[in-house]
């Protein structure tokens, strides 16, 4: 059900920034919509997401509402400290969006349309288990406004799928991703690599099907064990073998491989698109430090330098929306020292790279070091901008680390 809650000092009852909290109107906003539910919990998975047994009193068909009181809540914070802002990017995730029916996503998309207006050219994203992706859902969705699908793909071979406890089946991820071209969606495709007993043999079957379909897009994360998950105590037993880090490698090589071959080009550690305008936007929100509510059942949000996240369970959610309380269970305002830091955290892992005008005097007298090593890309330093060789890639927190001792 997700990991823990960041420390931080309590969020105000009725939802209000900070006095003299200044939002800068050129700054993109964006907006989050959690859906929290799925019908199985994957084994490695640490969202916040429920199945039907753990709602313990939250409904499914009251959750549109729910949310919508939220927004209305973040109409009347954000109108408190100026004009408000339409959003740039929209993107819902989860769990899993489209185990609600398509209207209900299209009130929510409605809600944020009529509250803060969403721009013209907008990008509106929903993530999708394949399984749940027909012609009639593709359509409903489009007419609401949106413009992308993410698709849960996450391998091609079955017995990987079942290491991750994945349910959906293989063929309906061509059936999925032929519904959403049809009525116009750029299309992602999200893979997972690493899993207990996968091989590179496997793994290469499931980039050349992915990269066959001909997304727009595709996204490869390795398998992180999470504290908590049923994966990480398979692994503590001895049932399952913990991810091999080298192995791993090798994947993310044979990656960056097929798919710079196949006319992707990576723009973040662990994302490939066919063009510049096939990037995620709304991800590349996050990684640059643009605004962002995200709204829902844990949902952090970023304005203006602050940092709030709600109440994790869908049930104490929905309470304090009906109490007319914010949901926000913690905020946080970092200082200068830890602005900087998360923005080479952040900032090393997209292609533009950090300028190195932002560096502080330890971590400009790392660069040529990192460039020696292989690191970073020495011609973009020279030309003021840290950008991560893939090897690199694969040593981000270690370049991370020097740049920030």
């Amino acid at each position: 059900m997700g990991s823990a809650l960041p420390l931080g000092e309590p969020a105000p009852v009725d939802g209000s920034l900070p006095d003299a909290t200044g939002i800068d109107q050129a700054t993109p906003f964006g907006v989050y919509l959690h859906v929290p539910f799925c019908r199985v919990r994957c084994g490695y998975c640490d969202f916040n997401t429920y199945t039907s047994s753990e709602l313990q009193g939250a409904r499914q068909d009251q959750y549109a509402d729910t949310l919508l009181r939220e927004v209305a809540l973040a109409e009347r914070v954000l109108g408190a400290a100026g004009p408000l802002r339409p959003a740039s990017t929209v993107f819902f995730g989860g769990g899993t969006p489209t185990l609600l029916p398509p209207g209900d996503l299209t009130r929510m998309l409605d809600g944020v349309r009529t509250t803060f207006g969403i721009e013209a050219d907008a990008e509106v994203t929903v993530e999708a288990n394949p399984d749940t992706v027909t012609d009639a859902v593709a359509a409903e969705l489009a007419a609401s406004g949106v413009t992308r699908m993410s698709i849960g793909m996450q391998s091609a071979v079955p017995h990987v799928l079942a290491a991750l406890d994945r349910t959906h089946e293989p063929a309906n991820v061509r059936t999925a991703l032929v519904s959403a071209r049809a009525v116009g969606f750029d299309v992602s495709l999200d893979l997972i690599y690493g899993a207990p007993g996968e091989s590179l043999v496997d793994w290469r079957a499931s980039l050349e099907d992915a990269v066959a379909l001909a997304p727009d897009h595709i996204s490869a994360y390795a398998l992180i064990v999470e504290e908590g998950t049923k994966l990480a105590r398979q692994i503590r037993r001895g049932a399952v073998p913990a991810p091999d880090d080298d192995l791993q490698a090798d994947m993310y090589e044979l990656a960056d491989d097929l798919l710079g071959a196949a006319g992707y080009e990576w723009y973040e550690v662990s994302n490939w698109a066919r063009s510049n305008s096939q990037r995620s936007r709304h991800n590349l929100a996050y990684w640059q430090g643009a605004d962002w509510w995200g709204f829902g059942p844990g949902a952090h949000s970023h304005i203006a330098g602050v940092r709030f996240w709600n109440v994790k369970h869908p049930a104490a959610y929905a309470q304090r929306l009906a109490g007319g309380e914010s949901p926000a269970a913690g905020r946080e305002r970092p200082d200068a020292a830890a602005r900087a830091l998360e923005s080479v955290l952040l900032r090393t892992r997209i292609r533009e790279g950090l300028p190195v005008s932002e560096l502080l005097g330890e971590g400009r007298h790392a660069v040529a070091a990192l460039i020696a090593d292989g690191l970073v890309d020495g011609p973009s330093a020279l030309h003021g901008s840290i950008v991560l060789t893939r090897r690199g890639r694969l040593l981000a927190d270690a370049v991370v680390r020097a740049l920030t001792d």
